[in-house]
């Protein structure tokens, strides 16, 4: 509250601060009432053995930022204010009385401040680290640029929890880029490709899990260093030394504008830097490198990495590859109008909207014809199960081509439009924007008119008091706009790996017309049906604030955004704006199974309600064991199974699920217990240890519902009351099974506890499976429960 009124005073009274320039051309220090001027080329502050100077860089035309650089080989190492530079005219850097730091432009607009105070004196100095210190004469640090990095981590500079380095947009923009290395929410040293409009974690290898990448995710300090000797050690159980290591050097460890993180090192002040360490060998599995709709390739003892367009596409800037390229003629839905081109050895990381195993080439692409969100697919042949898969691709993204990948891509073009392979694929050296920066602002320029001069001084403090209330509100304003923006920041680096697009609130308020056509609530939120601007129709689930906090948000975004399977559901996007969370998901047409049971009519036949059976069944075992991480999905109920046209069945609401390591021998430790009563597994109750059974026994639960339509949770007969264990007995399960223990003859219990429905239209042998599967898998001692593999296995077989 002081500073911030400290602030408004002193953009109010300009003439109380009196401020002189400096002339030597040796400063060490800055005092109070000092200023550096960006015309007076001198005025660079000098650390003690004069290894880093402090001063205004030139970044462009007319464009100056406040920077920290190697003196004898200049290199920047830090900037104030990298993404607004100030004017080559009357800015300045001044250290005022208040002790606020403050940058200022030519026009006395404020770009940058320290945002400190101190009623002792004060000094600004340049450490030998490279460490620029505001401090009080007693030792007391009040601000250092270590605290606030750019793109470049010296040694002995620390990386934490509270800190990320951010690349520059190319090598001669030094404005923020796409990419930046932070400490992830889960306590692991990432990499993040954060674009126009997708991001992804690109390292380390996302596809794999902590452990298989070396990583640790239980150590909360989260610090990461790089000393003297070439030395780099994290608490995420990262290390490396470089390949120098042992000597004193001049180093610095730096996120390039490619994506890259290397550590430079130089023999003596002056000589050129090299690479003594890098973190990615193969520079096209960088994500975003090349832009959309084009691919990377790498000849590492050539002319390096390379971009190329697809065919059939042209780049969208002749100077900025990160822009991709856009298609050269308009795309018809109609299947006869569209054709297929393969592209060997060519891979798109992550946007396949489902998958589709044992497939023939043929269906494979009467399925991508179907669609007009489908631009290519993937035909790869699966060595582990001996047969063929589809992965139809809905945006071109991430593409690179390798000689070790033995697929390749269908790419999807239109009939009629020849296209050249050949002029297609020219390749051209990938850079980024390597636009100077023009400062259009100008500057008032002095006028020795005294009137004019006392007229303005008059003016000015006649409406002083006014704009004295306008600049404190607007104080208020900006410091909570400040903590929006920090928070806002915070949640946008989500451990998510998958391409997942990035929406603004104002986005999907668009496309739900003001959330206006609900379609579905629950304690986590409402989904509301949306229209995205591109034609497609989403399911939007707005989460409910109080329900539904960081944890479980984090949650449901990277367990969904990583999953690729046909019966689970397919999240296409997110939205993380300030107090905003919100999921974009595919739409289901028939709405949740919860509805179709309730329905009066009950549509689900025998037929239909087994391969929803079947297909839940699928889902959940994919979750439980062909994930890489192990995923418990801890909510397993009809209201979060969804149904789309052809009443194929997809698990969703990943809120409470719970992803662990299977290698973890300590995986029975939850925080709290999850589930829906009803649904929910004896070990929730008894607090016993938790496994993948309790999604058995959920699923269980659902089965038995299905075929029988009596909710869990409303019961339904008077035998079917109670609670708690003996409750369980005497519930839905127990009335099955007592049905059936005075049964004369399977037929006829069958027939006893089917729903009207499905009992005209019995199958038996496929009935009698299904049911026993279900009793199986309620069964209250979980080891006598089948695993989910089991339970596909068996209703597979019935089939046969």
């Amino acid at each position: 509250m002081e500073e911030f009124t400290t602030v408004c005073l002193l953009l109010l009274i300009p003439s109380s601060v009196s401020c002189f320039q400096l002339s030597s051309s040796t400063i060490q220090t800055l005092n109070k009432g000092e200023y550096l001027s960006v015309e007076n080329p001198q005025d660079v502050l000098l650390s003690p053995s004069g290894v880093f100077s402090a001063g205004f860089q030139s970044v462009g035309v007319n464009a100056y930022c406040f920077a920290v650089w190697f003196t004898r080989n200049p290199t920047l190492v830090w900037t104030a204010n990298r993404d607004q530079p100030v004017n080559g005219k009357r800015s300045k850097l001044s250290l005022l009385k208040s002790g606020n730091l403050l940058l200022t432009d030519a026009d006395e607009l404020d770009v940058w401040a320290s945002d400190t105070s101190s009623a002792t004196s004060v000094e600004l100095l340049l450490y030998d680290s490279g460490n620029l210190v505001l401090r009080e004469t007693k030792g007391v640090v009040l601000w250092q640029s270590f605290d606030f990095p750019a793109d470049t981590l010296l040694p002995h500079q620390q990386l934490t929890r509270f800190t990320k380095l951010v690349s520059s947009r190319s090598e001669t923009n030094h404005s923020s880029g796409f990419y930046s290395v932070f400490f992830d929410n889960d306590n692991v040293l990432r990499l993040l490709y954060d674009g126009p409009e997708i991001s992804s974690i690109y390292w380390p290898d996302p596809g794999r899990v902590s452990w298989q990448n070396g990583r640790s995710t239980y150590n909360g300090s989260r610090i990461a260093v790089l000393d003297s000797l070439g030395n780099f050690s994290s608490s995420d159980q990262f290390s490396f030394i470089t390949s120098d290591y042992g000597a004193v050097l001049q180093r610095m460890l730096k996120i390039d504008s490619d994506g890259n993180v290397r550590v430079y090192s130089q023999e003596s002040e002056g000589h050129e830097w090299y690479v003594s360490w890098q973190a990615i060998l193969t520079p096209c599995s960088i994500h975003g490198i090349c832009g959309a709709n084009s691919l990377c390739s790498y000849d590492p003892g050539g002319s390096g990495r390379k971009c190329s367009c697809l065919p059939g596409f042209r780049r969208r800037n002749s100077s900025d590859w990160s822009l991709g390229c856009e298609p050269k003629h308009n795309f018809s839905c109609n299947p006869s109008a569209s054709y297929f081109v393969r592209l060997p050895h060519v891979d798109f990381y992550g946007s396949d909207r489902q998958f589709t195993s044992n497939s023939t080439l043929e269906d494979c692409m009467n399925l991508n014809l179907q669609s007009c969100d489908y631009k290519a697919f993937q035909y790869k042949f699966s060595e582990d199960r001996g047969y063929f898969n589809c992965f139809p691709k809905t945006f071109l993204i991430n593409g690179y081509v390798s000689p070790d990948f033995q697929a390749g891509v269908y790419l999807r073009l239109p009939r009629g439009k020849p296209f050249s392979m050949q002029e297609s694929l020219q390749e051209s050296s990938a850079e980024c924007s390597n636009k100077t920066i023009t400062i259009e602002r100008g500057y008032v320029k002095a006028h020795e008119n005294r009137n004019l001069k006392l007229m303005a001084w008059f003016a000015y403090n006649i409406g002083g008091f006014e704009i004295l209330c306008i600049l404190c509100v607007w104080c208020f304003l900006m410091r909570d706009r400040r903590r929006s923006q920090a928070n806002e920041c915070a949640q946008s680096y989500l451990p998510i790996g998958s391409g997942l697009k990035k929406y603004s609130y104002t986005e999907l308020k668009k496309a739900t017309k003001g959330f206006c056509q609900e379609i579905g609530r629950g304690s986590g939120g409402i989904v509301y049906r949306g229209e995205l601007s591109d034609n497609r129709v989403v399911a939007i689930k707005k989460l409910s604030e109080a329900s539904q906090g960081e944890e479980e948000f984090y949650a449901e975004v990277s367990n969904i955004g990583m999953l690729n399977h046909m019966n689970l559901i397919k999240m296409w996007g997110y939205c993380s704006e300030g107090k905003h969370r919100l999921l974009v998901y595919e739409f289901m047409e028939n709405g949740s199974l919860a509805k179709n049971l309730e329905s009066k009519s009950h549509a689900l036949d025998f037929r239909t309600s087994f391969h929803i059976a079947l297909g839940v069944a699928r889902g959940l075992a994919y979750l439980h064991e062909e994930c890489l991480e192990w995923i418990l999905h801890c909510d397993v109920k009809p209201q979060n199974i969804l149904l789309d046209s052809d009443y194929q069945p997809k698990v969703a609401d990943f809120g409470l699920s719970k992803l662990l390591k299977r290698d973890d021998s300590d995986n029975s430790k939850f925080s709290r217990i999850r589930g829906t009563r009803g649904y929910m597994a004896p070990e929730w109750v008894f607090n016993m240890p938790i496994t993948s059974k309790v999604d058995v026994y959920s699923y269980g639960i659902v089965v038995l519902e299905i075929m029988t339509g009596k909710n869990p949770m409303k019961g339904g007969d008077q035998d079917m009351n109670g609670s708690g264990r003996e409750g369980r007995q005497h519930g839905l399960v127990g009335w099955v099974r007592e049905k059936k223990s005075k049964a004369s003859s399977k037929a006829s219990w069958l027939q006893q506890i089917m729903h009207p429905m499905i009992c005209g239209h019995l199958e038996t042998k496929k009935m009698e499976i299904l049911m026993e599967v279900a009793l199986q898998c309620v069964e209250e001692d979980r080891d006598a429960r089948p695993t989910m593999r089991q339970v596909v296995e068996m209703l597979q077989g019935s089939c046969n």
